[in-house]
């Protein structure tokens, strides 16, 4: 009886609609026109959550390359709309209706137009087999069903009848995520061919991507914070995988005589793109972190790992032994000696002055913390070892930076602008290792200066060849 009366009630919410790719049935709760309203609504929220990028130019280039796919798509009457966010996540997602961003994180480690009309015309194929749509429509159904089903059959709100709705739900939500993005990559392959793009574009972004996972994956082990991945089957598949082979094979039966790369083009227009943190973010200058609008700038050690996270700086030791952090405590309680105090539980705390800052030193077992006080917030510098010996051997260390912490000084203050992307004409002398010396990325520019420009791990700058690198 239960499962008669959840049946006639999904029966009695299914819609159907036309796949605009297929031509078949698919399980849909709203119209074209909602799903454009969906899509507005939900683009007013992206836009409050993320800055957009502010170079008109940038933007009007990846529109272009945008409506150019958008035109060759199942879709090509929805009014598409094409934004660059101003962020460092390695990202790119699309909204029902046509809505679709690029963060500017993903395009530093992009090196072609082609490459970039391969991301555009994934997320492209998302919005043409409506995966937005459906998955939401299926989401809902599976809510409205409860709902209605707990009238009829009231202990459907108990455990079993929860674990049958969440049976319901899996049911219409089946076929979503890996199936929907290898549909994606193989829409945009077939969209990248009928825009004269290769569709090889496609592996090429996949490898790319993985080599930065690789790289990042390996530096957040070592700096004790989670890799940055990218969504989507880029994140979850090889590109050697083999159904992905097959699905961007497909769309080579298109035969592209003389394919668009684009790779001068695409150099041109990221040219002076913001590299990593944006001003407002902080930004890393050789280990030096500077933060205008706080006012301050502090000098982590040159042979360290050091990465900026939304709350928190943190540095790691070559051999992973010692670890800083530094975190803002924007409403410290009392005053400087009842805080260090507070911290020190059990520890020694030593009142001093840090340039001039209101400062206290606490030194525990395995840490040697920094407390200082300016504009009525707390800055707390933390060194942490494994061992009491390590502390030992890495004290003074820790203490250089600390004691390097200062109020920003006028002449600092164009070192706080941030890192950006800059073309240059490789020659015959030029060698990763030679550029990251002079790079201001720290202990990781040669690495990051061969994933930029698609040689990771070991390959070469060619002679004569455009290559980016960051100022």
């Amino acid at each position: 009886m239960r499962l008669l009366v959840i049946s006639l009630v999904i029966t009695f919410l299914v819609g159907c609609a036309q796949n605009p790719v297929t031509g078949g049935a698919d399980f849909v709760m709203m119209s074209e026109s909602q799903e454009l309203s969906l899509g507005r609504q939900a683009d007013e929220q992206i836009k409050k959550q993320y800055t957009v990028y502010p170079s008109k130019a940038l933007q009007d280039y990846v529109n272009m390359v945008g409506q150019k796919i958008a035109k060759k798509s199942h879709r090509p009457q929805l009014q598409y709309h094409f934004t660059v966010l101003d962020s460092t996540e390695i990202n790119a997602f699309a909204l029902p209706g046509g809505y679709v961003y690029i963060t500017r994180g993903i395009m530093a480690y992009l090196n072609s137009e082609a490459e970039l009309a391969a991301v555009l015309g994934h997320e492209i194929g998302h919005v043409t087999a409506r995966h937005g749509v459906r998955q939401q429509s299926a989401a809902q159904a599976a809510n409205i069903g409860l709902t209605i089903a707990s009238i009829f059959v009231p202990t459907i709100n108990t455990m079993g009848g929860q674990n049958l709705s969440n049976l319901v739900g899996g049911a219409l939500l089946s076929g979503y995520g890996r199936e929907h993005e290898l549909e994606a990559d193989k829409l945009g392959a077939e969209y990248l061919a009928r825009s004269e793009y290769d569709p090889q574009a496609i592996i090429k972004v996949i490898g790319v991507l993985k080599n930065q996972e690789l790289l990042d994956a390996e530096l957040a082990k070592q700096e004790g914070r989670e890799p940055r991945r990218y969504h989507g089957l880029f994140a979850t598949h090889p590109d050697n995988d083999t159904r992905l082979q097959q699905a961007v094979g497909e769309a080579d039966k298109q035969t592209v005589a003389t394919p668009y790369e684009g790779h001068e083009a695409f150099l041109k227009a990221t040219d002076g793109m913001v590299f990593n943190d944006n001003a407002t973010q902080g930004v890393l200058r050789n280990n030096a972190f500077y933060q205008a609008e706080l006012g301050i700038t502090i000098q982590f050690p040159l042979d360290w790992q050091v990465h900026n996270l939304p709350d928190k700086l943190i540095a790691m030791s070559p051999k992973g032994e010692a670890r800083l952090q530094m975190k803002l405590d924007e409403k410290p309680e009392g005053t400087i000696a009842e805080y260090a105090h507070r911290l020190a539980s059990g520890g020694t705390v030593e009142m001093l002055a840090i340039n001039g800052l209101p400062a206290a030193l606490i030194t525990q077992s395995d840490s040697l913390q920094g407390l200082i006080y300016l504009n009525q917030q707390a800055y707390l510098i933390t060194g942490k070892t494994k061992s009491a010996a390590e502390l030992t051997a890495n004290r003074a260390t820790i203490l250089a930076t600390i004691n390097s912490f200062h109020i920003l000084a006028a002449d600092e203050k164009e070192l706080a602008r941030p890192l950006v992307l800059h073309v240059m004409t490789a020659n015959t002398e030029d060698s990763y290792a030679k550029l990251a010396s002079t790079s201001p990325l720290g202990k990781s520019a040669e690495s990051y200066l061969r994933l930029i420009n698609a040689n990771y791990p070991d390959g070469k700058p060619q002679p004569g060849g455009l290559i980016k690198v960051v100022k």
